[in-house]
């Protein structure tokens, strides 16, 4: 009588069981607990429109990256080999200084880093950024705009500046719209 009433019980477990474990999650793959920041550095607002649409998507924080000296037009001129941004791409080790910093970045498991890409890599200026703070064991998920252009070696000269960070491979957020980032998030 015992094993039947037993039995019984399980039978009406099961189905429960199986339906709980069938239903849909409504997570991505980084943990809810995790705090996440988006920081990026834009010249022009194309990089800022990126990251604010992720910082929305991934419900993170968000952070300029403001540089002491603000990037004009002419800095910008990678056409012109005396420009701002050619002096300072032609030198790897340039750092240019930066205005403001993050706040408690202890805090934050997963970064987000966002910018243009020049000449086939981040700017100098995100080195200066990932090398104001102890960054190991973190994530560290670059993300650039470009016009065409791919991430090149970004990987290559970003690292170093963050050494104990876990890097994921850069993307390209330039036409994501929100579904497609949402979908990208839960790729991580």
């Amino acid at each position: 009588m015992k094993i039947k009433k037993l039995f019984l019980i399980m039978a009406c477990c099961l189905p429960l069981c199986v339906l709980a474990a069938c239903q849909p999650k409504n997570q991505t793959s980084m943990n809810d607990n995790n705090k996440t920041l988006v920081a990026y550095f834009s010249a022009t607002g194309t990089t800022m429109e990126a990251a604010t649409k992720l910082a929305k998507v991934a419900n993170a924080d968000l952070h300029e990256i403001v540089p002491e000296t603000r990037y004009t037009p002419a800095g910008l001129n990678w056409q012109d080999k005396t420009s701002r941004s050619s002096v300072e791409m032609a030198d790897k080790s340039s750092r240019p200084a930066i205005a403001n910093k993050v706040e408690n970045i202890e805090q934050y498991d997963t970064i987000f880093v966002g910018f243009p890409i020049w000449w086939y890599i981040a700017p100098t200026i995100v080195n200066t950024f990932l090398e104001q703070y102890d960054l190991n064991g973190k994530t560290i998920v670059p993300f650039f705009t470009s016009g065409g252009s791919e991430a090149g070696e970004t990987l290559q000269y970003l690292k170093p500046s963050a050494p104990g960070a876990n890097f994921v491979a850069p993307k390209n957020l330039t036409r994501m719209d929100e579904a497609q980032m949402k979908a990208w998030l839960e790729s991580l």
